[in-house]
């Protein structure tokens, strides 16, 4: 069921691309924040009347604690050339050729985009010509709070790779919700965004995981790309019930488009539930029972003794194929992480967790980038083969 209140706006507290912060002021007088994707409707203006979905807040959710907007409830006329944004005033149609592919589907938020792959695209002709990333190490990821970590520690060590972003559909559904997305692009550590299935708002959208890892590679000319869900994951305890098994597929996806699957590992010294501490089992039964391909999986020889005894005898428990590789890499240092995680302008948390209440986390991601290095290292010292014609 959907729990549904109208409340009136009563302050503008931020906006980003496609997203908007206000305090309303509910039926019932309590005053509550709440998000507006404005490529949906207008954006708020104080005074408005808007009718809420409360039900993430009221079930005690992780989405933030806010709650979201889902009509302007004011009518207005429309003004010619402009669309009307459901119950709220007009806004400019978007220039540029009109979509086919549905996001939100079958649903009263569905919404027209224009898929790269469309014939109507100037990308269209890279899927005709392309089923390969060659060679793109891709480096994957459950947890949102991956992408700004791995992301910090390429930049600190090679700035001039191209460093795309993939978000899938396994967590929020609009790139706008991502305050990592926007700062990240902001800081020009990101040449681009792609979002597929039924996540939306990205440069530029696909059909699905495999499209869009040939987008992140040929259209948005990617060195390295990072392929993750939005904020916000959903689990139930179980083996498999959780949306963090994507990254098992995003794994197959990869190997069979000929790039290099690397897993960044979810790692905990600090978190009290048993299932996620030391290798998170959702990581665990990825590799066991999701992942048919090899897969990468690079940690950080700088935990604790303790935390890396228990991690081999997880592993070794596990039944995790042989096909999967563990490497444990010495890069980066405590110090060297710290540093690179101080250029970046937001705070960076994993389950309300800080670098200093879990460093083992932030280690592990950011040597499954450190890997990233290490492969273009190799591809850069192997011989490029001759054309027959010119050998």
């Amino acid at each position: 069921m959907i729990q549904w209140q109208t409340g009136r706006v009563i302050e503008r507290i931020a906006e980003r691309n496609g997203m908007q912060e206000v305090r309303i002021e509910l039926a019932d007088g309590a005053v509550e924040r709440a998000l507006h994707d404005t490529t949906v409707q207008r954006p708020l203006l104080e005074g408005d009347l808007v009718l809420l979905n409360t039900t993430a807040v009221r079930l005690g959710l992780g989405s933030g604690g806010y709650h979201f907007v889902h009509a302007i409830l004011q009518d207005e006329v429309p003004v010619a050339g402009a669309t009307t944004s459901g119950t709220g005033r007009a806004r400019s149609r978007r220039s540029g050729p009109e979509g086919h592919m549905m996001k939100l589907k079958y649903t009263s938020l569905q919404r027209a985009v224009l898929a790269a792959e469309e014939p109507a695209s100037p990308y269209h002709e890279i899927f005709q010509r392309h089923v390969s990333i060659d060679g793109t190490p891709v480096l994957i990821g459950e947890l949102h709070s991956m992408l700004p970590i791995a992301a910090a520690w390429l930049h600190r060590r090679r700035p001039d790779l191209r460093i795309a972003y993939v978000m899938s559909d396994g967590g929020a559904l609009p790139i706008s919700f991502s305050k990592h997305t926007a700062a990240l692009k902001q800081l020009s550590w990101l040449c681009g965004t792609v979002t597929y299935g039924q996540a939306y708002g990205g440069d530029l959208e696909t059909m699905n995981k495999f499209t869009a890892l040939i987008a992140a590679r040929h259209a948005l000319q990617a060195d390295v790309i990072i392929a993750c869900m939005g904020p916000g994951i959903a689990g139930t305890g179980t083996p498999l019930g959780h949306t963090g098994t994507e990254a098992g597929e995003l794994v197959n996806a990869v190997h069979m488009l000929g790039g290099i699957p690397i897993l960044m590992a979810r790692v905990s010294g600090a978190d009290l539930r048993p299932r996620h501490y030391g290798l998170s089992h959702h990581l665990l039964n990825n590799l066991r029972y999701v992942a048919a391909c090899a897969a990468h999986l690079p940690l950080s020889s700088n935990l604790s003794a303790e935390l890396s005894e228990m991690i081999n005898r997880q592993w070794q428990e596990a039944g995790v194929p042989d096909y999967h590789q563990i490497h444990w890499l010495g890069q980066p240092a405590r110090e060297e992480l710290e540093v690179a995680l101080s250029a970046y302008p937001i705070a960076i948390t994993t389950m309300g967790r800080s670098y200093h209440d879990d460093p083992s986390f932030y280690l592990c991601v950011a040597a499954a980038a450190e890997f990233v290095l290490q492969e273009h290292k190799k591809q850069r010292a192997t011989p490029q083969a001759l054309p027959e014609e010119l050998s």
